[in-house]
Parts: C-alpha cells; sequence; structure tokens
C-alpha cells in the first residue's frame, strides 16, 4: 500500500509518459494482463489508455486490472489510467519515505 504522498510522487513521474498499452471493446484479456505484468516488471510505472468503444469504465478498468496483477492504481483520469508496481529484479523507481 502507498501512501498519499507516494502516490503524487508517481503522478508527478506519470505526467510525461505516454501510454504503451490501449484496451478496447475486447475488454481485460489473460493476453493483456500478461504483457501488462511484463512490462511493469520491467518499467513498474505504465500508463494505459482505454478506447471509447470499450464496454468498461476508466476507473472499472484500473481497478480490475490492478486486482488481477497485484499493483497499486495510481490514477484514473479522463481515458487514462496509471499503474505502479515494485519490480522484483529491475527496481528503478525510489519512492519517498512513509
Amino acid at each position: 500500500m502507498i501512501t498519499s504522498k507516494q502516490r503524487a510522487y508517481l503522478r508527478g513521474m506519470a505526467n510525461s509518459i505516454e501510454p504503451i498499452f490501449q484496451i478496447g471493446k475486447g475488454g481485460i484479456t489473460d493476453a493483456i494482463i500478461n504483457q501488462l505484468s511484463n512490462a511493469l516488471e520491467a518499467r513498474e510505472l505504465i500508463k494505459v489508455h482505454v478506447l471509447e468503444n470499450a464496454y468498461l469504465d476508466v476507473k472499472q478498468a484500473c481497478n480490475e486490472t490492478a486486482s488481477r496483477l497485484g499493483a497499486e492504481p495510481v490514477q484514473a483520469i479522463g481515458s487514462k489510467f496509471v499503474l505502479y508496481r515494485e519490480s522484483k529484479d529491475k527496481k528503478k523507481i525510489e519512492l519517498p519515505k512513509k
């Protein structure tokens, strides 16, 4: 569980990154979950775009993917959301102390 200060720090970092995945009308499939998991392991912080033709609300998509990945939802705004999960091997982001 991350604190609000850590979440704010991650939101600031997420401003400069582009979405690397899109969720469309197919919804959240196992293949997308596997790709997101690999991306989180490599990058720790990712941004995902939910397309208009997806049958999911952005916050629903954020919460569902976060729970399936064991990740922390950082932000869900507009049609995008940001997830964070600490990498096991390639730790890059140093969060502020609790």
